[in-house]
This record gives C-alpha cells, structure tokens and sequence, in this order.
C-alpha cells in the first residue's frame, strides 16, 4: 500500500507564494506582520526601524520561500528570518556596548514582584530602553532561547562578551524596575 504525503495548508500556502502568487504573498503577511513586528520590535527599540527592519524581512521571506520544507511551523520559519534581519541591522551598525566584565555586574533583589503586575507593553518598552547590544543579547538569549555559544557565533563575539552584556542588561532592567517600584509604591530601593 502506498501512502501519499497530505500537504498542510502552510506547505500548500508557501507554494503559492513561492509561484509569485500575490494574494497568497498578501495573506502570508497579514498572517504573520503582528507577531514579526512584535519581534522587531524588541531588537531595534523603536517602531520606525522596526518596520523598516519588518519590511526587509518579509522581502527575504518572500525571495527564500521556496526554501520552506515544510518541516516545522511556517510562523518559525519566518520568525527565524526576521530575528536573522533584526541582528544584521545590528551587525551593520555595530553599536554593541562596551563590554563589562561580568563580576562587575551586580545581582539585586528585587522584593515586591512588580514585574507581574506589570503590563506586556510596559515590560516591551523597559527592554527597548536597553542599549543595543544588551538588547540583542537579552533577546537572543531570554526570549529566542539561544545558548551564549549560538550567541557569540551569530554575533561574532566571544561566549564571555554574551554573558557579560546578558548580565548587564538584567541589571538594567532590574535597576529600572526598581526606579518603577519606587515611583509607583513610595519604596526606597
């Protein structure tokens, strides 16, 4: 007995796009430009070059989409493509931090856990107030799930340059979170 693949409506989706069809290529990007923008978003800091950033990646999706297996999720695939775009606008820019060696970087408690009252937007926005290179690296490692090793090879920067710009960006945010606690609830740090 012979049994034949049944393509997901993904696979059936990036077909037609790859073919140049334009609704399909228009329903590809309405599907997904939220959550990518959201993505772009936490790596450039600001809405404008986000977009900017948004746009150059769905050219890329759009040129690369018959490179699409079909294995894993469509939204991963071009996830993958975006967070590729978002880090070489920072490659060209080249605007890292100056590194800090992580025993310099401080551990605080944090106390009231203002982090969970905390709105979605208003934990975006005190990531997109880190500097570039310790947003990059917060992102790449807290929220995309990458080792400091994939980190420090996507970047080319050493593991320790990771781990010391992760370290300082936690500081910041805790430092920033501590400045909200203050304000919002009359705590002294």
């Amino acid at each position: 007995m012979k049994l034949f693949a049944v393509k997901s409506e993904e696979q059936k989706l990036a077909e037609s796009c790859a073919k140049g069809r334009s609704a399909s290529q228009e329903e590809l990007y309405n599907r997904y430009r939220r959550k990518m923008f959201g993505v772009c978003l936490r790596y450039t800091g600001d809405r404008d070059t986000a977009e900017d950033v948004l746009q150059d990646g769905f050219i890329k999706v759009f040129k690369s989409i018959g490179s699409y297996s079909g294995k894993g999720s469509l939204e991963g695939w071009v996830r993958r493509i975006m967070v590729n775009t978002a880090l070489e606008y920072h490659r060209k820019r080249a605007r890292m931090h100056p590194v800090v060696d992580i025993d310099q970087a401080y551990n605080l408690d944090s106390g009231h856990d203002l982090v969970s009252e905390m709105s979605r937007a208003e934990i975006l926005e005190l990531i997109q107030d880190l500097p570039d290179g310790y947003r990059t690296i917060f992102n790449l490692y807290a929220i995309e799930g990458y080792s400091h090793r994939e980190i420090a090879e996507q970047l080319d920067i050493s593991e320790g340059t990771s781990k010391s710009q992760l370290a300082r960006a936690r500081y910041q945010l805790q430092e920033s979170i501590h400045r909200l606690k203050s304000h919002h609830y009359g705590e002294a740090k």
